[in-house]
């Protein structure tokens, strides 16, 4: 995954960054996502690539790809095990697309 989509101007490569610098943020996002995303001059593609967990989508858009991680952490939290991270699982499953299930098969045998 290269840089070819990156769009430094996409405005939710602010919101993430805020996300993980603003605690108060984070908490006011976590008790109503609707709330902060309406605080930002988002497209409403960012916003619905936000609202469905669409990554593929905002890698699309132009979200950094180390963005991508650092949001679907935000969304879904962090994993105990490698491999097992509910939010590396949602990054992966939405980047795959209909090719998931293949991956997945090919990492375990």
């Amino acid at each position: 995954m290269a840089l070819e989509h990156f769009r430094p101007q996409l405005r939710t490569n602010d919101l993430v960054q805020d996300l993980k610098w603003n605690d108060e943020l984070r908490t006011r996002f976590e008790a109503s996502e609707a709330t902060v995303l309406a605080e930002y001059p988002l497209t409403e593609e960012e916003r619905e690539a936000i609202r469905t967990r669409d990554f593929r989508r905002l890698y699309e858009l132009g979200l950094h790809p180390y963005l991508l991680s650092q949001l679907a952490r935000l969304l879904f939290g962090t994993g105990e095990k490698a491999g097992t991270s509910a939010p590396a699982m949602a990054l992966i499953r939405s980047l795959l697309g209909d090719e998931y299930e293949q991956y997945m098969g090919n990492r375990s045998g």
